[in-house]
């Protein structure tokens, strides 16, 4: 990677600086919440596998309904050695409290060890993020027991969707709930336009999830065992906050949390404009520019860290009418980030993830994902004054899983829908979603739950090619919070690779062995 010849940054500055308020507006995220609605629950809200025909056909209800559950065996091999397990699918409908009326089913894939004692077997309930994700993600990616390849050649949407066994699935020491939240997956929302905008919000997506989890626990006989909860993105965000709700509002105790690449705090960051942005992003630009030179680890991003959050942070804070600060850290910006000075001077050392992305591989005509900066494809539009691009990791993979998804229904899980589309992501969803009107986070939640619980453990991974929801962002947060006995409670591990880490062996394999040592403490 080179950085930009001195003419051709100054022609590009000119250009961003004349787009670069209006990119970082109609980039900005949501950064606001609301509180959660009344229960969406009523007392027959149990798994389609409980319910009876009758029941079933309710006038109200939609025809064909969705399959019962279907339990199928099989194996694989793990790390440690052959396993036998049972794999469930099924949904779970939820109604409403006040008219009994259907509101939604939600879909489920379970992974479950035979014979397992409950007592002592945890089960580890999953969902992915956007809003507007199906689990397919951490389904494939590499928790659950088979894998579809993410990284390299398999990032195109003509890639075989072909599943293989997973020998680093969390298996070994976990049962896995995998969970489609309202609108995604073969789960369907059956009320009306009323119900669906209830069940696309912060809290009404909560309350469904948090629903969700405690009648599947109790319709398969689970209330015994320890409990755990994983989330990635957006699911990460959902995870204290669920952990939270069932704590104190559904009667479920939760025994740990496990976040992957998680927003925390909308409010606090994610302000495209806002100087603590550009500090919790220029880390992993930084680590972006020097992987593409050869392997680097957390370690080696400690003097970057120290930088953002000191002399980069002051300078950025006097503006661009002191020119000798200005000076400053163009020049140190530039020798981390490998862009050029001139450019990033241009742009008063405010370099966007979409500007960056741009930047980083433009000599080779070639993009950066977004999710993972080493995965590049070509750039459609090079001439283009803004980035056009479809970002090649999200939307590379985006065929081949859904194609897998549905192969791994419909042959292995021998659990069939018909004239149902299977919704990996929910574009209406995404474009819907009610943020409300309060500050969105959920480090308060991380915070209660921890301090309502000494037992809770906690861990949170992030990848640092990743400037969707970039590492040192979660590591500012948690600077601030005290240790709640032991700061052993709370780990904070970084992994090489992206926002979807686990896609890179090497960290997959680490990822997994620090999580099982969090359930071994227990």
């Amino acid at each position: 990677m080179n950085p930009l010849s001195p003419t051709k940054s100054t022609h590009l500055a000119k250009s961003f600086l004349a787009i670069a308020c209006l990119a970082s507006l109609c980039l900005a995220t949501p950064a606001f919440a609301q509180r959660a609605p009344a229960r969406s629950e009523a007392g027959n809200d149990a798994p389609q596998s409980q319910q009876q025909s009758g029941q079933q056909n309710q006038a109200n209800a939609p025809s064909p309904a969705l399959p019962l559950e279907k339990a199928t065996v099989h194996k694989i091999t793990l790390a440690s050695g052959p396993m036998e397990f049972e794999a469930r699918a099924g949904t779970i409908r939820l109604n409403n409290a006040q008219t009994n009326a259907p509101m939604v089913e939600i879909a489920y894939i379970a992974y479950l060890k035979p014979g397992a004692e409950a007592r002592t077997r945890p089960v580890t309930f999953l969902f992915n993020g956007g809003p507007g994700y199906a689990s397919g993600w951490l389904n494939l990616g590499g928790i659950g027991p088979w894998r579809l390849p993410m990284s390299g050649e398999a990032i195109a949407p003509s890639a075989a969707p072909l599943l293989e066994d997973n020998a680093d699935s969390w298996l070994e020491f976990t049962d896995l709930v995998f969970i489609d939240p309202p609108g995604t997956g073969y789960g369907r929302i059956l009320g009306n336009d009323e119900v669906r905008k209830r069940l696309f919000s912060v809290g009404g997506d909560l309350d469904a999830l948090a629903t969700t989890i405690r009648r599947w626990t109790d319709s398969h006989q689970r209330n015994l065992s320890p409990k755990y909860l994983a989330g990635e993105s957006y699911g990460g965000f959902r995870v204290p906050k669920l952990a939270h709700m069932l704590q104190t509002d559904q009667g479920v105790g939760v025994n740990g949390l496990i976040m992957l690449s998680p927003v925390l705090d909308f409010s606090r960051f994610n302000l495209r404009s806002g100087l603590w942005d550009h500090v919790a992003r220029l880390p992993s630009y930084a680590a972006s520019a020097r992987e593409a030179k050869g392997p680097i680890t957390r370690s080696q991003m400690l003097d970057v860290e120290a930088y953002a959050q000191g002399d980069y942070l002051r300078d950025l804070m006097k503006g661009p009418q002191d020119q000798a600060a200005l000076d400053r850290l163009s020049t140190k910006m530039s020798e981390l980030i490998g862009l050029d000075k001139n450019f990033i001077r241009q742009l008063g050392g405010r370099i966007s993830s979409d500007i960056f992305i741009r930047e980083l591989h433009r000599d080779t005509g070639r993009i950066s994902s977004a999710y993972d900066t080493s995965e590049t494809a070509f750039d459609p539009y090079p001439e283009a004054l803004m980035n056009l691009s479809e970002d090649p990791m999200r939307l590379g993979l985006h065929a081949p899983i859904t194609q897998a998804m549905i192969d791994l229904y419909r042959t292995r899980l021998n659990w069939v829908v018909e004239n149902s589309r299977y919704q990996f992501m929910s574009e209406q969803a995404s474009r819907q979603w009610e943020w409300g009107n309060r500050p969105n986070e959920a480090i308060g939640d991380l915070r209660r739950s921890l301090a309502l619980d000494p037992h809770m453990q906690a861990i949170i991974g992030h990848g640092l090619t990743d400037v969707v929801t970039p590492y040192f962002e979660t590591k500012m947060l948690l600077d601030l919070m005290p240790a709640f006995g032991s700061p052993d409670r709370l780990k904070f591990n970084v992994y090489a690779g992206g926002h979807m880490f686990y896609t890179r062996t090497e960290s997959r394999r680490a990822f997994r062995d620090d999580v099982k040592a969090m359930f071994e403490k227990r």
